[in-house]
């Protein structure tokens, strides 16, 4: 490589919409350059890569926690495969569970000085949630927040003039000022703000290991011959998720999936579905599915749901065999 890479970091909390946020900047870039986007997942099974695929995007996942864990080995693979495609800018997601700083302190290392060219870190924040106490309790949530030299208040469709109200004395409160800010609907940030300079030391090297379980190092995305589908679990700081991955021979009856995830009370739920209507994306954040069709074809169905609590999976599992017509046991 001759020169260094433009880099961003995009954060954030579940379901503050970092993907939709990828997706638009993708949309758009310009039309001569290729992008490649490292995603992380909490999830074992990966939802954000086969959305963002669909856009054309170079796609790396790291499902199954922070990415950081392990000496940085899943994390490392990841942006080396990538790097090796020479692109002109890389972005990376991490988990919604997760914070940049070991991102940055990696990315900021010796191995990346020559290839890397890292920009301000941006950070997405839902402002109905700087008014609620589950949330800025959460120590994630606010290392995401402080660490970021941009904060973006997304879904400001969606929110109250309190909620505004909240975002903005937030932004002037800061002892260290943000680099810039600004309100947003569907994550529809400007291409400017991925220019924006990394104020030094913005987000400490220094990183306290209190991260996931991990179920694997290293997740298989495929099915093992013969098998309908595999179900994976995962667990973490106060989170629970599990996955399913299903045969792309499969289709799911799309009225029945739309209403059992209307009725499904699970904090987040992320999915990629071959449907009787085609193959669809489904994303569940705060009670509200959303739904955007795809070109995907021949892909394997995937879903993904995180809650606070250990949920009944099998009970779950049962209702998703029934709605793809898989025969059980």
């Amino acid at each position: 490589m001759t020169s260094k890479v433009p880099t961003n970091i995009i954060t954030g909390f579940l379901g503050v919409g970092k993907t939709t946020t990828i997706l638009n900047l993708l949309k758009h870039k310009p039309e001569n350059e290729n992008w490649a986007v490292l995603v992380n997942e909490f999830g074992e099974i990966g939802i954000d890569g086969a959305i963002l695929t669909d856009q054309g995007a170079m796609i790396k996942e790291v499902p199954g926690g922070c990415m950081c864990c392990t000496a940085g080995v899943p994390m490392s693979v990841g942006i080396n495969a990538l790097l090796r495609q020479k692109p002109d800018r890389l972005i990376i997601e991490p988990t919604g569970l997760g914070h940049p700083k070991q991102v940055v302190a990696t990315l900021t290392s010796e191995q990346y000085h020559n290839y890397v060219d890292l920009k301000a870190t941006i950070a997405l924040v839902d402002p109905r949630n700087l008014r609620n106490a589950k949330y800025t309790t959460n120590q994630n949530f606010n290392d995401q927040l402080d660490s970021a030299d941009v904060v973006i208040g997304n879904k400001v469709d969606v929110c109250q003039p309190d909620d505004i109200e909240a975002f903005n004395h937030w932004i002037a409160s800061q002892a260290v000022p943000k680099t810039f800010s600004q309100l947003v609907e569907q994550g529809a940030l400007p291409l400017s703000v991925l220019e924006i300079e990394r104020v030094q030391g913005s987000a400490s090297s220094h990183i306290e290991h209190h991260h996931h379980d991990h179920a694997s190092q290293e997740p298989q995305f495929e099915l093992p011959p013969g098998e309908a589908f595999i179900r994976r679990e995962n667990k973490g700081q106060g989170y629970f998720s599990c996955g399913w991955l299903f045969g792309a021979e499969y289709e799911f009856d799309f009225d029945q999936l739309f209403s059992m995830l209307s009725d499904l009370t699970a904090e987040r739920v992320k999915a990629v579905v071959n449907t009787d209507q085609g193959t669809y994306a489904f994303n569940v954040a705060n009670g509200v599915v959303s739904v955007n069709q795809m070109s995907l074809s021949g892909f394997e169905s995937r879903l993904e749901v995180i809650d606070t609590h250990l949920m009944p999976w099998q009970d779950l599992e049962v209702i998703l065999l029934k709605l793809c017509g898989i025969a059980q046991a």
